[in-house]
């Protein structure tokens, strides 16, 4: 997503770039074209670029919107048992194999259950007494 925009009022004042107190900013010539650049690392996100253009061409105002952004997405394997999301295909198939095919479609609650169950199958060590 592009975060600094401005609309098909800005004529090239270069009243923004004049102006922004982090250089987050800079005009560029290119084959006798001007191309205005915006670096998001360093905008302070202080709106002066807003404030000072006299067109009115910056749209800040969507930079200020509490709005999320998607960003990846992956798909999710799901306990065996609860459908709780255990953890994603992917970093299941990022993994070594052997560590791979160790990797089990379980939530944390199902694993420790089946845990229980098995020791519980065990045979206890027996205690030495002490005389």
């Amino acid at each position: 997503m592009t975060y600094f925009r401005v609309n098909e009022k800005c004529n090239g004042c270069l009243a923004c770039v004049q102006n922004c107190p982090a250089r987050a900013l800079e005009a560029l010539e290119q084959d006798g074209i001007q191309i205005l650049r915006h670096n998001m690392a360093r905008c302070a996100r202080c709106a002066t670029c807003w404030r000072i253009c006299p067109q009115r061409a910056v749209e800040f105002q969507h930079m200020l919107q509490n709005d999320w952004d998607e960003i990846v997405s992956h798909r999710l394997v799901r306990c065996g048992v609860c459908g709780e999301v255990v953890h994603t295909e992917l970093l299941k198939g990022s993994l070594e194999p052997r560590l791979h095919e160790m990797i089990e479609s379980l939530c944390l609650r199902h694993k420790q259950e089946r845990q229980a169950g098995a020791l519980s199958g065990r045979q206890r060590p027996s205690r030495r007494v002490l005389p």
